[in-house]
């Protein structure tokens, strides 16, 4: 864990107790601190993830990385049942204050509290990146998924015009960090932040990744450029 005047940031190993503390430091002003950063980008993000997961009414879905649970309440406009689940007590504790009606437990992406095929569908937006074993915890999705239910993972990608690439890595590393000075309760995690995501894979990378973890029938659709990409997959 790196400590600097201004707050802590988890390393590139990603402990889990050292991204629960991070997170727990920029649970106060997290949601507006994303739609500051995104240019207000985050709220089309959750609802093409809501849009491709294909909820119906009555179906069970699970949101890993729930955070405050913003997420988790875009996917209960479906008519779902949606459940957050988050590493972060700090994330939980505020998103319970804001959001008193959504449920919201604590729970490890590697050892989710659930029985196998307990969910019809599972999702994870911009918190697979921060589990420390990516493998371990696509195969944790597919394991509390019913078999041919749904999974959609929302997370930061590579933009895929090599201009706007290299203007996006120059706003990741130089301005985003001066504008989360400027709005975030621990402005020292979002370097952490856009470290996380320059080193990520790609969307082909990504993607066969979780073919590899029990999903099939994998694809992914960009958005904002790749600046996002929602991969798609059915467990098998």
């Amino acid at each position: 864990m790196s400590r600097t005047p201004q707050g802590q940031r988890a390393s590139l190993d990603k402990q889990p107790h050292e991204v629960a503390a991070m997170f727990d430091g920029v649970a106060a002003r997290y949601d507006l601190t994303n739609t500051v950063l995104s240019f207000g980008q985050d709220r089309s993000w959750r609802r093409a993830t809501r849009a491709a997961l294909g909820l119906r009414p009555g179906e069970r879905v699970l949101d890993v990385g729930a955070g405050t649970g913003v997420s988790t309440e875009e996917l209960a406009h479906s008519g779902a049942y949606a459940v957050g689940a988050d590493l972060s007590l700090g994330m939980l504790y505020a998103g319970k204050r804001t959001r008193p009606s959504v449920p919201l437990l604590a729970g490890d992406a590697l050892r989710l509290p659930f029985a196998d095929a307990s969910f019809d569908a599972v999702t994870i937006s911009f918190a697979l990146r921060n589990v420390n074993d990516t493998d371990a915890a696509l195969a944790e999705l597919a394991r509390v998924t019913r078999p041919g239910g749904r999974l959609v993972v929302c997370e930061f990608s590579t933009p895929v015009n090599p201009a706007f690439r290299t203007v996006y890595l120059s706003y990741l590393m130089r301005s985003l960090p001066a504008v989360a000075r400027a709005v975030s309760s621990n402005p020292d995690a979002y370097v952490y932040l856009a470290e996380s995501i320059r080193a990520w894979p790609d969307q082909a990378a990504l993607a066969a990744r979780i073919g590899a973890a029990g999903w099939g029938r994998v694809a992914w659709r960009n958005l904002t450029g790749g600046v996002v990409a929602l991969h798609r997959a059915v467990r098998n």
